[in-house]
C-alpha cells in the first residue's frame, strides 16, 4: 500500500491522470504494470529517431533536450525538470518516432508505461482517454496555427518568434547553435541588421551571444 501511495503521489502530478478520484488513482497503481527507471547524469534517456514504444514519467531531475533542424544547421539545446512527460505525441501516428534527443542532467528518476498498458488505461479510464487526446489535440492545433500567422515586420519580433517557436516548451533556458548567417535567412533579414538586433537584446540583458551560440537564460523574459 506505502508504494501504491508513492506512485499515487507522482503520478498527480501529470496532466494525463487529472480527475481521477483517489480510489480510481489507486485502483490504476495497483493493477498497472508501471516501470521504474533511474539514470545517472549524464545518461542518453532517448536520441532522435529512436522508436517510441513507451511513455517515460520524470518524477525527479533535469533533463537536457537537443533539437536539431531538418538540415542539421542549427539546433537548440534545451533544460526541463520534473515533472516532464517526455513526448507523449510520439507514441502514435505515422512516424512514432522521437524528434528530439535526451539526456539526463543529474541523477534523474522516471515511471515508465509501456504501449501496451497506455493502450489498455485508455480503454479503461475515459479521464485519461480525454487527457490523453486533449493533449495530442493542443499540440496539433498550436502547430496548425504556425505557418497562418501574421509575419511581423518587426526583426526583433520575428527573432524571438522564431526562438520560441523552435522549443519543445515555451519558458526556461535555452541555447540556439546557429550561425548568424543562418539566423539571417530564417528571418529573411541581413546578417547585419540581424546582429544589430541580437546585441541590443544582450544590451536588454535578454540574451548572451557567444561564437555560434546564443544562450537565452529565460525564454518567458522574451515575451514580456
Amino acid at each position: 500500500m506505502n508504494n501504491d501511495l508513492r506512485l499515487y503521489d507522482s503520478l498527480q502530478q501529470f496532466p494525463l491522470f487529472q480527475g481521477l478520484s483517489r480510489a480510481e488513482l489507486l485502483q490504476l497503481a495497483g493493477q498497472t504494470k508501471f516501470g521504474f527507471l533511474k539514470l545517472p547524469e549524464g545518461k542518453t534517456v532517448v536520441r532522435e529517431d529512436d522508436t517510441c514504444n513507451q511513455l517515460l514519467f520524470l518524477i525527479s531531475g533535469r533533463l537536457a533536450l537537443t533539437t536539431y533542424s531538418d538540415d542539421r544547421r542549427y539546433l537548440v539545446e534545451e533544460q526541463l525538470s520534473a515533472p516532464w512527460l517526455i513526448q507523449p505525441e510520439a507514441l502514435f501516428g505515422a512516424h512514432p518516432h522521437y524528434t528530439c534527443s535526451v539526456s539526463t542532467m543529474l541523477e534523474s528518476h522516471f515511471i515508465t508505461l509501456s504501449k501496451d498498458e497506455v493502450m489498455r488505461l485508455l480503454d479503461d479510464f475515459l479521464i485519461i482517454r480525454l487527457n490523453y487526446l486533449n493533449m495530442i489535440a493542443t499540440l496539433a492545433q498550436r502547430r496548425g496555427r504556425f505557418q497562418w500567422r501574421r509575419c511581423s515586420e518587426n526583426l526583433r519580433q520575428r527573432v524571438v518568434r522564431f526562438f520560441v517557436d523552435h522549443c519543445q516548451y515555451p519558458a526556461g533556458s535555452k541555447q540556439f547553435r546557429i550561425l548568424m548567417t543562418q539566423l539571417a535567412m530564417e528571418v529573411g533579414d541581413s546578417r547585419l541588421d540581424v546582429s544589430n538586433v541580437l546585441n541590443a537584446m544582450q544590451k536588454d540583458e535578454l540574451i548572451i551571444l557567444h561564437r555560434g551560440r546564443i544562450e537565452i537564460p529565460s525564454l518567458e523574459r522574451l515575451l514580456m
